[in-house]
């Protein structure tokens, strides 16, 4: 085995699924562990950190509890008529955090996820969070493994995470830093998709119209449809880039399908509108990385938020199938 990668360690569970028939296989048994030489498509990244949320959070449970819940979940969807077990993709384990400094775990966080994609072969990576401050480090790393090239952004979520740094680096800033703080990254090629609810600021939508970025709510996928608002998304993100990393907080979804979360509201997607959202960006070639984080298992009921997650990862992989066979 060649080099370790820095802060990377072995998945907090690997629960294999107890049966399966003869024609299909379980993502638990798909999904094996990394040995960080063989060549893949995807992998799958943990990132077990929520000491930097606004409200109190167990979604460093969230890498754990998705894992447990992809026992359920078949490699095939007759939904999008797939089969994604002739996709390589592998369990890279979970990425350390820092018991004290924010800081610290974000720089353990960017420094792997650099590392990782680097290390042989530029696969996509699946980072499951967490809570959202996990994106901005993972975007540095990633945009560090895509050293030279323009990244595009889309957010999918009810926040559009903004917000000022008095805080220091929490889970409501992320965007704010990337934009800030990246060259790689222009406003216009950054959207906020599916933003909702009396959550917001005013002065949070000016500053994203300002440094031109796309806000597109909620209410405008519900009138638009979301077919036609996700193909805007990657238009924007896409145009003059050379690659786009999609962040999806569990969040943006309703009530019923996302019970544990610490900000869902009413107002959300539905699941079919976030998975429609997510199997479109898996197709796109310059889609290179993606996220979904904010799942808390603490306040989850009957593994249903972790199961919306399991579902959202395997509808982008599905994507991602259908791109690679179309070649």
């Amino acid at each position: 085995m060649s080099e370790a990668i820095p802060f990377l360690r072995p998945a907090s569970v690997t629960r294999r699924a107890p049966w399966q028939d003869g024609p299909e296989l379980r993502i638990s048994n798909w999904m094996t562990p990394w040995d960080q030489d063989e060549r893949i498509d995807a992998g799958l990244i943990g990132a077990p950190y929520s000491a930097a949320s606004i409200s109190p959070s167990g979604a460093a449970g969230g890498p754990e509890a998705v894992r447990m819940a992809f026992r359920y979940n078949t490699t095939y969807s007759p939904d999008w008529e797939t089969d994604i077990r002739d996709l390589v993709v592998r369990d890279l384990g979970d990425i350390a955090g820092h018991l004290t400094s924010v800081t610290e775990a974000h720089q353990q966080i960017e420094d792997a996820m650099a590392a990782a994609l680097t290390k042989g072969n530029l696969f996509v990576p699946l980072l499951v969070g967490g809570d959202h401050s996990v994106t901005a480090p993972a975007v540095r790393g990633f945009c560090k493994a895509h050293a030279g090239k323009k990244v595009g952004i889309i957010n999918i979520d009810a926040h559009m995470d903004v917000r000022i740094l008095d805080s220091g680096p929490h889970n409501g800033t992320p965007f704010r830093q990337i934009v800030e703080g990246l060259d790689q990254v222009d406003g216009k090629n950054v959207v906020e998709l599916g933003i909702h609810g009396f959550m917001n600021a005013e002065a949070y939508h000016t500053w994203c119209t300002e440094q031109g970025i796309t806000v597109i709510s909620g209410r405008q996928i519900q009138k638009r449809g979301m077919e036609e608002c996700i193909a805007e998304s990657l238009q924007r993100a896409g145009d003059g880039t050379d690659v786009i990393y999609l962040s999806v907080d569990i969040d943006c979804l309703a009530y019923p399908f996302t019970i544990g979360t610490s900000a869902a509201s009413p107002e959300g997607l539905s699941a079919w509108q976030l998975l429609e959202a997510v199997f479109a960006a898996g197709k796109d070639p310059k889609v290179q990385a993606f996220d979904v984080v904010e799942i808390d298992p603490s306040r989850d009921v009957k593994d249903l938020t972790a199961r919306s997650g399991c579902s959202v990862i395997l509808a982008f992989l599905a994507g991602l199938r259908q791109r690679q066979l179309a070649g």
